[in-house]
């Protein structure tokens, strides 16, 4: 970016507008759109977006990808969420597990299952979380015992979405108990349907329901590891740094704030709302700062470089300031919030439910700030 977008990226953009701009997507992307704690079936609409090749456009060709570049995914995934795609189903499958099979899978792994992905046929979610454990991913107890050249995973994993409907779980695991922290951690593919997997639903005020995973001796055939027996905290560390470019925080920050921005001017079109100038000015500067950062953190990765401290950076702020806007925003008085209410007060009612976890997925603001601080520290002993 830096800080403009090239003629093809432009040329990209308006191609991806327009697959989006059509009645069967407008009308299957209502359809996947949940309100008041019902959470449709969102597949439908994916399989109409994988058949566009709008799913996974930067992965290679032989996996089901158009070979753009990394920095095109991103604007594809500006593009859905402005276009009113509900992104868990996209940043699950495709960002987290897709890109990670990418990136460590063998090359059966991948042709096996990243070209379903792209098509919509098949989906994905993160299996880490545990409930003793939190975000401490060097803390889980899930144990994967070999049984020949296979394993059988027994555990419990929580705060999943959209599990109930998915193929395939990325699964962390000890594979050698009592090896240390982060030694003896290990990364399988899990099918969701095998014998022994139990998905229930984690009680929630959000439109998207949280899962408990009870996996009992889950049978894993031994070329479902990703990477190395052993292996999958170095793996973990960098998928998480590629996760976290805070574009995801950003597009419901930036949605949340034009919602709030637009029902303020259905309430009272000739008002100047000069009460509200300040802070709207704000948080557009926000923002727009944001959205940079993200991109500084998206082109460093589309030229190779993983920055784990940018990453936190930029998941930190994009995080805390999609809760903060939430908050917000919540205020905005919204025309027939009491009886028939518009879209644009369900769409802030969902962001006030959904804002609270924002700042704990995919890491707390609190372990983001505990990488920031030992970077800094790091560079202040290099400099003595």
């Amino acid at each position: 970016m830096r800080f403009g977008f090239t003629e093809d990226q432009r040329r990209f953009r308006a191609h991806v507008r327009e697959a989006l701009r059509s009645p069967e997507v407008r009308a299957a992307a209502a359809e996947a759109t949940g309100a008041d704690g019902v959470e449709p079936d969102a597949r439908p609409l994916y399989r109409l977006l994988g058949q566009l090749g709008l799913l996974a456009v930067h992965w290679p060709v032989e996996f089901g990808g158009s070979g753009r570049p990394p920095t095109d995914a991103a604007i594809v995934a500006e593009e859905l969420v402005r276009a009113g795609v509900p992104d868990t189903f996209h940043v699950n499958t495709i960002q987290i597990v897709g890109q990670f099979l990418l990136m460590a899978g063998s090359e059966e792994q991948k042709r096996r299952y990243l070209p379903a992905l792209a098509r919509g046929e098949s989906f994905a979610s993160v299996l880490y979380t545990e409930p003793d454990a939190g975000s401490d991913l060097g803390a889980l107890r899930a144990v994967a015992e070999p049984e020949g050249d296979d394993y059988r995973i027994t555990g419990t994993k929580v705060f999943s979405l959209k599990t109930r409907f998915v193929d395939l779980g990325l699964c962390a695991a000890r594979t050698t108990p009592g090896a240390g922290k982060y030694q003896g951690i290990s990364l399988f593919l899990v099918d969701m349907t095998a014998p022994g997997v139990t998905v229930s639903l984690i009680p929630g005020i959000g439109d998207e329901h949280f899962h408990r995973v009870d996996l009992d001796s889950v049978p894993v055939p031994g070329g479902n590891l990703i990477g190395p027996r052993d292996g999958g905290w170095p793996l973990l560390n960098e998928a998480l740094a590629v996760e976290r470019t805070g574009l995801d925080y950003y597009l419901k920050a930036e949605r949340w704030f034009d919602t709030a921005l637009g029902a303020l001017i259905d309430d009272a079109p000739d008002s100047g709302h000069e009460d509200r100038l300040e802070q709207i000015g704000r948080w557009h500067g926000a923002l727009t700062a944001d959205h940079v950062l993200s991109w500084e953190v998206l082109t460093g990765l589309a030229a190779g470089r993983v920055d784990q401290l940018s990453a936190a950076v930029a998941k930190y702020h994009s995080s805390e300031l999609a809760q903060s806007v939430a908050a917000w925003a919540v205020g905005i008085p919204t025309p027939g919030q009491r009886a028939e209410r518009t879209g644009e007060s369900l769409i802030l009612d969902s962001a006030y439910r959904e804002a609270p976890g924002l700042t704990l997925s995919a890491g707390t603001s609190e372990v983001m700030l505990q990488i920031v601080t030992a970077a800094f520290e790091s560079v202040g002993q290099e400099e003595y």
